[in-house]
């Protein structure tokens, strides 16, 4: 069975909501899926002043345990239009992986979000995508067949580097249905293009 492991940080829990419904998609798709998170770097007192939602499920990830698994999709919030320095500083870690070339040819995907429409989705995104491509991972994204990244009728995320959702500037939007679609196919498409590439190496 394809292993997928969902990567994630989430200060506020708009990433760990959509890291569930990425991890619901990939196990539609055959995948047998684990949900971790990296570790919080942000001083507790810190992160208590700034309402970072400090309890959740998901159990901390090592950096080691990144080879174990077909595919790696990560998410994290955006900072300054690039990933999380949570996020960043756990994948920095990983020159041991880099230099064995453990997660060559492994599936990597990625999403994000963001306080507003424009406040860096893709650009979180692609740096994102930079780390895993030099992990040597096959990227795959959000296609256009996830068709409500296309709507203009309300705010939407979405992307075709990853899935997305904007947060508002407060914090107070969580992904809509749209979003959560986008993600859902997105964790379906991952797990289906590691399931194949995998029957391909035989």
């Amino acid at each position: 069975m394809t292993k997928v492991l969902v990567l994630y940080c989430s200060s506020y829990g708009h990433i760990e909501t959509m890291a569930g419904s990425i991890a619901e998609g990939a196990r539609s798709a055959g995948a047998d899926v684990t949900i971790k998170r990296v570790a919080e770097t942000v001083p507790l007192d810190v992160a208590e002043k700034a309402h970072f939602k400090i309890k959740q499920d998901a159990p901390i990830a090592t950096v080691a345990e990144l080879a174990d698994y077909d595919a790696i999709i990560v998410g994290t919030g955006t900072r300054f239009g690039r990933m999380s320095s949570q996020m960043a500083s756990f994948l920095d870690q990983a020159g041991g992986l880099w230099e064995r070339g453990a997660l060559n040819g492994k599936v990597g995907a990625e999403f994000a979000s963001t306080g507003t429409q424009h406040g860096g989705e893709e650009t979180t995104l692609f740096s994102i995508i930079t780390n895993l491509m030099y992990f040597g991972m096959i990227i795959v994204g959000l296609p256009y067949s996830h068709q409500g990244q296309m709507s203009s009728e309300e705010i939407v995320g979405g992307a075709p580097y990853g899935a997305t959702t904007v947060a508002g500037a407060d914090g107070s939007r969580q992904p809509s249905q749209i979003d959560l679609a986008g993600t859902f196919h997105q964790g379906e498409i991952v797990a289906r293009t590691a399931a194949a590439l995998g029957a391909a190496r035989g």
